[in-house]
């Protein structure tokens, strides 16, 4: 197992390369660069100030202004660049490393994210590191919350479904998981907020942010409960949609085991039910669905929660992402996915570890 963990974490430096890689050149494509967007603030400072001073100099009969005639002046190849210094646009670049060729820059950002200098966002005047630190607590909280209970009632679930196979029971709760897993989460958060939140008919929940504004101010006890009561909703709607998988793969996982002959020499021994059931297929049936825990974790720490973070205004890595690309805040961009898809890469790591701790017959030095 040692020799396949240190294949693995050298299969990682490769991996991490190539994908940013591809997304590096994908931005260089995109168009609305930093650089364009300061261009755009600043060209449309301008106007408005031209457009003051046009109409005061209409009110009293004046000429328009010199800075009006040398409007045309500066063009630098940026769209709405015209007007201003051309030496100003070379500023913008050369401070937001635009002034190097993209391999260059390619490079020098991949030294500095090895030694893990992920630099400081264009937009936010902080360190990145220090804005994924921020917005960590946030997106954690939902992560871990939100898998625990889907795990704690989706097992339980699908081995019930399992026993009961074919029953009512198994019907009705497969029916309501279905639909569950048919509509998207972010609707059942919408939903939730119209009836709980003061949206048309209840208010018993806060629309926004992961604790109350006096939050410092209450006591301990206080505070736990206020913490809860604000992650209610967002947890809902991420865990209703997450039922159906995982509970129709302990399912067949759990019928798949107590199908095997194993199972039929338990019974002849007379051995109990439950010693059958929770003695000896629990353990192979848990293989996969325990296995995956790390992976249900990583896609919904950072991409699961993003549309549950809008809508209920939690300031989250998720969030903090969808922003950093809308504004093309780059150094957070990539700085996010490289801390992301190591942090991916580590988990199916741990996943394949998990393997072998949940079954010991799993091998994957023989499989290599």
């Amino acid at each position: 197992m040692i020799a396949y963990i240190v294949r693995r974490l050298g299969l990682i430096v490769p991996t991490l390369f190539g994908i940013m890689l591809l997304n590096f050149a994908i931005v260089q494509f995109a168009p609305g660069g930093p650089v364009e967007q300061l261009v755009a603030q600043l060209t449309g400072a301008q106007a408005d100030a031209t457009a003051r001073i046009s109409g005061a100099t209409r009110e009293v009969g004046a000429a328009p202004s010199a800075s009006q005639g040398t409007r045309q002046q500066g063009d630098s190849g940026y769209r709405g660049a015209r007007g201003l210094d051309p030496q100003l646009i070379a500023d913008l670049k050369r401070q937001y490393g635009f002034d190097k060729p993209a391999h260059e820059r390619f490079f020098q950002m991949m030294v500095n994210y090895i030694q893990f200098d992920f630099g400081t966002s264009f937009f936010r005047d902080t360190s990145v590191i220090d804005l994924v630190i921020e917005k960590m607590p946030v997106s954690i909280s939902l992560g871990l919350w939100s898998t625990l209970i889907i795990y704690l009632i989706c097992i339980p679930l699908g081995i019930a479904k399992a026993v009961r196979d074919g029953s009512r029971f198994d019907f009705w709760t497969s029916f309501a998981i279905i639909i569950g897993y048919a509509i998207p989460g972010f609707m059942f958060a919408v939903l939730l907020i119209v009836i709980f939140a003061g949206g048309s008919y209840l208010d018993w929940f806060p629309l926004r942010g992961l604790v109350s504004d006096n939050w410092h101010e209450l006591s301990w006890p206080m505070r736990i409960v206020d913490y809860f009561w604000h992650m209610t909703l967002p947890l809902v709607a991420l865990v209703i949609g997450g039922f159906a998988t995982l509970t129709m793969l302990t399912k067949n996982m759990f019928l798949e085991e107590l199908g095997k002959q194993y199972v039929v020499t338990a019974r002849a021994k007379g051995l109990s039910e439950k010693r059958v059931r929770y003695g000896h297929v629990f353990r192979n049936a848990m293989l996969i669905p325990i296995a995956n825990m790390p992976e249900q974790l990583i896609d919904i720490l950072f991409t699961g929660a993003l549309l549950i973070e809008i809508i209920f205004s939690l300031d989250g890595l998720g969030l903090l992402s969808y922003e950093s690309v809308i504004n093309r805040d780059y150094p957070v961009v990539f700085a996010t996915l490289f801390i992301f898809s190591l942090l991916g890469l580590l988990f199916n790591l741990i996943r394949d570890v998990v393997y072998v701790m949940v079954d010991p017959r799993i091998s994957f030095e023989r499989a290599g």
